[in-house]
């Protein structure tokens, strides 16, 4: 009699263990259902964007996450910047906050890794749409190339610092064709230790409320022509041990 009381109390703890499995599991099932996606971007990962103008991108992604407590969005502008330069830059930031997303004003691309909160993190993705450093010439212009070619390399070498070793991603779109391909921007990559990871074309449209903006001068709240463009993805070179 004892012998059977021993196999009906293990046969109970069979029971017990699958049933603690089905609990994982479908704890498992609810935090997958919980990530959302906009195109490469999911609500899981630990996102820095910069240069965002009227942070119109940053919101894009906040509201098609739900929340933004994994997203800081960055400008080199101030807050009175902003509000002078952008028709819905402030309620935009607004919103972002309401979401979660931490928001930084004057914070340089091409020395954020020094910054005070940013060098203490590290993220997945750090994204940086149509780098430029304003209409200070011609398009064409060797000047105006080689500006902003310095400006890219220098963003590049600081992303890389904050960016963490596993999967992480550096993603830049940018214009394609005459003078923009001259930026060379995989060249300048490989020689900081980044590698060309994937290509993808870039679409406005991929991102409901994304308002391109010229950003500088008198002009700064009006769009740019975007044309054909495509968003880099640059990840870390790795060694094999």
């Amino acid at each position: 009699m004892e012998l059977i009381n021993n196999k009906v109390e293990e046969e109970e703890e069979v029971d017990d263990y699958d049933h603690e499995d089905d609990d994982t599991d479908e704890e498992e099932d609810v935090i997958i259902a919980q990530v959302k996606w906009r195109k490469h971007y999911s609500s899981v990962q630990k996102i820095l964007l910069v240069g965002d103008g009227d942070f119109s991108f940053s919101l894009s992604l906040a509201r098609a996450f739900g929340s933004a407590r994994n997203m800081v969005a960055t400008s080199l502008d101030s807050l009175e910047k902003i509000k002078k330069n952008y028709s819905d830059g402030i309620r935009n930031i607004m919103e972002l906050e309401e979401r979660g997303c931490v928001v930084l004003h004057g914070v340089d691309g091409k020395h954020m890794s020094d910054h005070f909160f940013l060098k203490t993190q590290r993220f997945d993705r750090i994204i940086y749409n149509f780098p430029h450093v304003g209409f200070h010439f011609p398009e064409e212009n060797c000047c105006q190339i080689q500006m902003n070619k310095t400006l890219v390399k220098e963003f590049m070498k600081n992303a890389k610092a904050l960016l963490r070793k596993e999967n992480g991603e550096i993603h830049i779109s940018h214009k394609e064709g005459d003078p923009y391909e001259k930026w060379n921007l995989v060249k300048k990559a490989e020689k900081i230790g980044l590698h060309l990871h994937d290509t993808v074309p870039f679409y406005k449209n991929d991102y409901p409320g994304y308002q391109n903006k010229r950003a500088h001068g008198s002009s700064a709240d009006a769009p740019f022509q975007l044309g054909q463009a495509n968003t880099y993805k640059f990840r870390l070179i790795t060694h094999p041990l």
